[in-house]
């Protein structure tokens, strides 16, 4: 069963939190542990920008097995783990979709799965069903090297999401 969202939290609370709670918060967010240590170890962050800038360091610095952590977190598009809220609010643009372009979009997920071995990330907060389709399609064609950095962008766009929604105040 997936943990209920996080509570919003200020800034300077996340970055005096308890190492443990602090892990816990981060793998909330990036479920690659390696991703959550580098995280933490760049506190203090002095404001919202830094914390951001240390997301962008820790995803970039993934080695291939970290970055396959960070994806086993996510889940397929189109497709939200029942539970998991951050995926469902994530993917709401896909909900409503003509059938034609959810069957589409599963056959380009299974193709793209066959290639890389992994699901297809992409940040799909605002993004509409045709809209990610579009974005599979695209990405098809790339060699693994370039997807990893395809995805490594993604990552830490969905991060960044993450990271403000954990910092917003109610």
């Amino acid at each position: 069963m997936t943990e209920p969202p996080p509570v919003p939290m200020p800034l300077a609370a996340l970055a005096t939190a308890e190492p443990s709670h602090l892990r816990e918060l981060l793998l909330g967010i990036c479920s690659s542990p390696a991703w959550a240590a580098a995280v933490a170890a760049s506190r203090p962050w002095p404001d919202r920008a830094a914390l951001l800038a240390a997301n962008a360091r820790a995803t970039a610095g993934l080695s291939p097995s970290e970055l396959n952590e960070a994806l086993a977190g996510h889940a397929r598009i189109g497709t939200p783990r029942p539970g998991d809220a951050a995926s469902a609010r994530e993917q709401s643009g896909i909900r409503g979709a003509e059938p034609s372009v959810l069957v589409a979009l599963a056959a380009a997920n299974s193709a793209y799965e066959a290639k890389f071995g992994h699901v297809f990330l992409i940040c799909a907060t605002g993004r509409t069903a045709a809209a990610v389709l579009a974005a599979v399609r695209e990405r098809l064609p790339h060699d693994a090297a370039t997807e990893a950095e395809a995805v490594r962008a993604e990552l830490r766009k969905i991060n960044d999401l993450r990271l403000d929604r954990l910092l917003a105040t109610s």
